[in-house]
């Protein structure tokens, strides 16, 4: 049996090796050895992109941000639904990850870096949210492993109160927050509606039809018309069907 290969290591701001491995052409990002994303696994992380950027289709000069740039699979979902003067910035902290899905010689996502639409920022995703005011059309966070399983203290920022009230002054009135998680977190659901999003959880399986079952927080900021219509502090969370 042909054993995993691995192609590049580095350490991550925190201390922890990020690692870059190859099996029979597929490949997989793991943190201090254990598995974090395969080129085998990524229905998930398409599915987040389809439910924050399908509304985007005839939006002209829409913005996306993307937060984790990985393997690539929901920034190249994400441009399938949007037109040719939008713009996705993809921020990813950590340089060696570019480095390998912009290498000709790894099959990840180098075509998808070249659209003129997309611009690629080494910078951590919080530092981008919290510096724009009504930019985006759609913030996706695929960071780490969501709320509850995080491998790196850093990106708790992300999902707390704080982060979640500058991702909403981030988005443009009927914006979308999009949030991949391993695990469910009804804490976490209950303090995207108290920020003011209404939320829908949807289920997506790891891969098309089996494998484990990912969480994807669904948040959607109100139009202009209906914040103002709203009282301070209403909130709305509703459950989406489990796939």
């Amino acid at each position: 049996m042909k054993k995993w290969t691995l192609l590049d290591s580095v350490r991550t701001p925190e201390g922890k090796t990020i690692s870059l491995h190859e099996h029979d052409g597929h490949y997989t990002l793991r943190i201090n050895g254990i598995d974090l994303m395969s080129t085998r696994q990524h229905s998930s992380e398409e599915k987040l992109a389809e439910l924050a950027c399908q509304k985007l289709v005839l939006k002209k000069k829409a913005r996306v941000l993307i937060g984790g740039l990985g393997l690539g699979f929901t920034l190249k979902k994400t441009l399938s639904y949007l037109r040719q003067d939008a713009k996705v910035v993809v921020a990813e902290i950590i340089p060696a990850v570019i480095h390998w899905n912009k290498n000709p010689e790894i099959n990840l996502s180098r075509t998808a870096l070249a659209d003129p639409r997309v611009q690629v920022v080494q910078r951590d995703v919080a530092d981008l949210i919290r510096d724009r005011k009504s930019h985006f059309d759609a913030i996706l966070l695929d960071v780490d492993n969501g709320p509850a399983s995080l491998t790196t203290d850093r990106n708790r920022r992300l999902y707390q109160k704080t982060g979640l009230m500058q991702a909403f002054d981030a988005l443009r009135d009927g914006g979308c927050l999009a949030v991949w998680s391993a695990n469910a977190d009804p804490s976490f659901q209950k303090l995207m509606g108290q920020v003011g999003f209404s939320v829908q959880l949807e289920r997506s399986r790891a891969y098309k039809d089996s494998g484990s079952s990912h969480s994807l927080f669904i948040g959607r900021k109100a139009e202009a018309k209906q914040i103002s219509g709203k009282k301070s502090g209403r909130s709305s969370v509703k459950q989406g069907k489990k796939r």
